[in-house]
């Protein structure tokens, strides 16, 4: 799975194989494993302080001297402040989400960074080419966490972004294996970013009850909810059933919000409380069967990739 192509480039990887910097899931251990193995490693700082997000990317350094990155939540009220953490520490990748871009667009450049942002529409894309982006995720509502709003899937997203876009393209959302993989490069995406499948790893920081949960979910066990204060997808519990219930009666945000309160991710993903907390997953989860080393699991996603490829070319 060794590709030669502008993201690979760009990001100076061998595999055009990206980790989905996700709350309570992307500490320096995932990143610097994924980044040891060939691929992007993000550390997710949406879950993170200042003061820890510094100690993260300090640990990373000293676990890995490939390239790794940060993800970045633009819409966090403390954004300046971990924004100045990435600078410090010279972070040469950073991967933005949830925002604009432009914001800060000229304090990466002028650092030379490379800035990727994730993307729910062909609109949005075309703003973060607009004011500098390098590339763009292009995140199906496959996926796990929050989502665009028009619910747009991958494989109707990529195609549209390529189309439109001269920066490369990122497919992410619903890919777990190496046929998604070959599949969003056939749509002429030039990497990939793959979350919930490097969630449920042996070095994800997510706990024991949340990986469990993935690897017993069924095609039909994720929701998507919270439509009225930022849509997201979640595996099915008391608290997402609940939310749906509110929902379905037309509760106003103001009692969604209530509902969701600060901690509902770190109860879930990190506490492993899988009654009352958001156990974020994308609908990739069906095909999750085991949890697994990085080292072990990009052996397994390179299997796959080259043997449907294999059977294609025949």
């Amino acid at each position: 799975m060794r590709i030669n192509n502008r993201i690979t480039s760009l990001l100076e990887i061998e595999k055009p194989v990206i980790q989905a910097g996700m709350v309570w899931v992307s500490g320096w251990k995932l990143a610097s494993a994924v980044s040891n193995n060939g691929g992007l490693g993000l550390i997710g700082s949406g879950s993170m302080k200042p003061d820890l997000l510094r100690e993260h990317i300090q640990k990373c350094k000293s676990a890995t001297s490939k390239p790794f990155g940060v993800n970045l939540t633009l819409l966090r009220k403390d954004a300046d402040d971990l924004v100045n953490v990435i600078l410090d520490e010279k972070i040469k990748i950073v991967f933005t989400s949830a925002g604009h871009p432009g914001k800060y667009i000229d304090l990466f450049k002028k650092a030379d960074m490379k800035v990727v942002h994730v993307v729910p529409s062909l609109k949005f894309a075309l703003k973060a080419e607009t004011v500098g982006c390098d590339a763009v995720v292009g995140e199906g509502v496959e996926a796990g966490g929050h989502n665009g709003i028009d619910e747009i899937t991958t494989f109707a997203l990529i195609p549209m972004l390529v189309d439109n876009l001269k920066i490369p393209v990122i497919a992410a959302g619903g890919i777990a294996d190496g046929r998604g993989i070959l599949a969003a490069l056939s749509l002429g995406a030039e990497g990939v970013q793959i979350g919930t499948r490097f969630a449920v790893t042996k070095e994800s920081s997510a706990h024991d009850e949340y990986k469990r949960r993935v690897v017993e979910a069924k095609d039909n066990d994720t929701i998507l909810v919270l439509k009225k204060i930022g849509m997201a997808r979640m595996l099915k519990n008391k608290f997402a059933n609940e939310v749906f219930e509110l929902e379905k009666s037309g509760a106003s945000e103001e009692v969604l919000r209530e509902k969701l309160d600060k901690k509902r991710e770190m109860k879930g993903i990190f506490e492993g409380n899988f009654e009352e907390g958001m156990m974020e997953a994308g609908q990739g989860t069906a095909i999750i069967n085991e949890i697994l080393s990085v080292e072990d699991l990009f052996i397994k996603l390179e299997k796959e990739f080259n043997s449907v490829k294999e059977k294609l070319c025949k």
